[in-house]
Parts: structure tokens; C-alpha cells; sequence
């Protein structure tokens, strides 16, 4: 899948930065452009990418302090530059555009769904945000931010994936190395999902391309993305086991929602030595992945590389009726000092309680 990487906000440009290297360190060829943007220079000055400084004549190039709707207003000021430093990285061999921020600060959450709106003004092609949660830790300013954007974005973008920061993070970490972890495993998952049909060692027997998880994300709303690997054996019919095993492990337990496995869609990657993937497995792995999801609309394939372990990366759509995302609602509700509200989670992206950016 070619993409173009927007990252925007302290958050997103790192991980922009992390999705970039981790793209070129593989040979993958994903990803066919990136450019970070942001209000403060010195986050700026940190990555080796291209960059636009937004918000000079309100913030000076020291950043918006946390504020969202200070970093969507200087956001949709500055918006024509940011769309010409994109002319031209945008062409027509580029399958999709993701967006890249952190939800919690103040230009990434205030400035993302700007510009997501605005591309969709312009492209034909899918826009979709890659949106990062504060963890339940990092204080209310960032869970009321998180909350806003989130309901403003999932309505801009066709599709928003979403990761939360708890789900990843070990205990014992410092916030620093929690972040930087999260922020290698968010780059792997993502990297090998975008990476998907583009860089193939061998022949697999059913490769994914890019129209299969754009099909996934048709639906918009919320993703999720599950990753988990095991060391392959010499022959196919040694790995049955471990493809199930993998597929189980990266919904159960490494889920980028957490427990956010009612969804509308599937996408099961078996990626490794195409030698070593074994149809019966993959088959069992779908399987099982239409019934613990609920849905009918599963799709699969492989993803063949040189490997001597087998990993199952599994994406789903539509996530955002799971208890994970109805908890974390309610949570930005109360830092936004705001009155709980009973019923249906999806209706929660509905409720004018927690207000949209714009």
C-alpha cells in the first residue's frame, strides 16, 4: 500500500519519523512521502523530515500550550501552505493519505481534523487518521483534548486507527521509554500493514494488496490493529499451531484497543516464509477471527517475506461499539466536566455533550 505520511503535533511528527524509518530500514517502499507540521519549532528542529512551522503570527513558534481549539484555528489559518508544501508529494501512484497525531496535545489534536478536512477537500483517494490516546495517567487536559478530536476526526476521516497508549505500555517504564516503545511498536504494526502487497519475497499462495485493506476500512469509524509472532517451523504443517496461536494472541492480548473486538470488518496478514505458511492454519486462523469479531466480512492473505518466524497482523474496522472505546468516552466526558450519558457507545460520537472541534 503506497502511502503519505502527515504527521502533525509533537506526537505525530515522531512517529511519522519512526514510520519512515522503519519503512526504508525494511526496503519496504511504502511509504512515498512525509512531512511533519507543527506550532512549536524546536519539536520541529528534532526530525529529519520535511516541515512546515504553522501559528507564527499567533504563537511565535513556541506552540499552542495544550490548547486544541488554539491549534485548530492557527491549523486552518495556515492550511494553504501546508497544502503547497504537499503539492507534489501526493501524486498518483499514492494508494492513500494517513494523518498522523497524537490525540492529547494541542496542535496534534487540534490541528489533525483540520487536516483531514482538508484533503478531502482536494483528494480523491481514502484520507485516514492514525490517531494515538493519552494513557489514563498523562492528566485531564489531555483526556478532554483526546475526546474532542476524536469525535471530530472519526467524523472527517473514512477511516481513523486508533491506538491507545496503555495498550502498549510495560510496567516499570519511565514515560519517556513508554512512549519510545509504544512508538517502535506502532511503527512495526502499522509499517507491515502499509507494507502490505508492495515488497513481496517469494510467491504467496493468496497475497493481500492495498484494495484489501482499503475494503476493510470502507466501513470509516474506528480501527484496530493486532500484531503477535512465533518462532516458524521447517515445514508448513508444523505451523498450524502457531498461526492460530499468533491470530488468538494479536486480538486478545495485543490489540491496539484493547477488547475492541466487536467489529464490522477483518483483515488476517500471515506474514513470513511463504514455504512455511500453511493454508490449513490461515483458514482455521479467519475462522476463528469471524467468530470472536461477529463479522462476515473476513478477509485474509499473505504476505510473503524472508523469515525464519511467522506473525499474524490483523486489522479490524468498525470497533468503535467495543466497552474499550465507551470507557475511554466517558472518560473524556468527565475531564470535560461533563454530565455521563446512558447508552449505546456508538451514539456517544453523536452527543453534543462533548462537543466537536469545529
Amino acid at each position: 500500500m503506497k502511502v503519505v505520511l502527515i504527521g502533525v503535533g509533537q506526537a505525530g511528527g515522531k512517529l511519522t519519523q519512526r514510520l519512515v524509518e522503519f519503512d526504508a530500514r525494511m526496503e519496504f517502499g511504502a511509504v512515498r512521502g512525509a512531512l511533519a507540521i507543527n506550532s512549536a519549532k524546536a519539536d520541529l528542529q528534532s526530525l529529519d523530515l520535511d516541515t512546515v512551522l504553522v501559528g507564527q503570527d499567533r504563537v511565535k513558534g513556541h506552540g499552542v500550550g495544550g490548547d486544541n481549539e488554539l491549534g485548530a484555528e492557527v491549523m486552518r489559518s495556515d492550511s494553504g501552505e501546508v497544502m503547497n508544501a504537499l503539492d507534489g508529494r501526493i501524486t498518483a501512484e499514492a494508494d492513500a493519505i494517513f494523518v498522523v497525531a497524537g490525540l492529547g496535545g494541542g496542535t496534534g489534536s487540534g490541528g489533525a481534523p483540520v487536516i483531514v478536512d482538508e484533503l478531502q477537500r482536494i483528494y480523491e483517494i481514502p484520507v485516514y487518521a492514525l490517531g494515538v490516546l493519552p494513557g489514563r495517567g498523562e492528566g485531564s487536559m489531555y483526556q478532554a483534548n483526546a475526546g474532542r478530536s476524536l469525535k471530530t476526526v472519526v467524523r472527517e476521516a473514512d477511516a481513523t486507527l486508533l491506538i491507545d497508549n496503555d495498550a502498549w505500555h510495560e510496567t516499570g517504564q519511565s514515560v519517556g521509554e513508554a512512549f519510545e516503545s509504544i512508538n517502535r511498536q506502532i511503527a512495526q504494526r502499522v509499517g507491515l500493514l502499509l507494507a502490505s502487497g508492495e515488497a513481496v519475497e517469494g510467491v504467496g499462495e493468496s497475497v493481500v494488496d492495498s484494495s484489501e485493506v482499503i475494503n476493510t476500512l470502507r466501513s470509516g469509524g474506528i480501527a484496530a490493529l493486532g500484531y503477535a509472532s512465533s518462532e516458524a517451523g521447517e515445514e508448513s504443517g508444523e505451523n498450524i499451531n502457531a498461526v492460530t496461536s499468533n491470530t488468538r494472541q494479536a486480538i486478545l492480548s495485543n490489540l491496539s484497543m484493547p477488547n475492541a473486538t466487536d467489529a464490522d470488518s477483518a483483515l488476517v496478514v500471515v506474514a513470513g516464509d511463504p514455504d512455511r505458511i500453511p493454508r490449513k492454519g490461515v483458514e482455521r486462523a479467519r475462522s476463528w477471527v469471524e467468530k470472536e469479531t461477529g463479522s462476515l466480512q473476513v478477509r485474509g492473505g499473505d504476505f510473503p517475506m524472508e523469515s525464519d518466524r511467522l506473525a499474524s497482523l490483523i486489522l479490524l474496522g468498525g470497533v468503535e461499539r467495543s466497552p474499550r472505546m465507551a470507557e475511554f468516552m466517558e472518560r473524556a466526558k468527565a475531564a470535560n466536566e461533563q454530565e455521563e450519558r446512558k447508552g449505546d457507545p456508538a451514539e456517544l460520537f453523536q452527543n453534543d455533550r462533548l462537543e466537536n472541534l469545529f
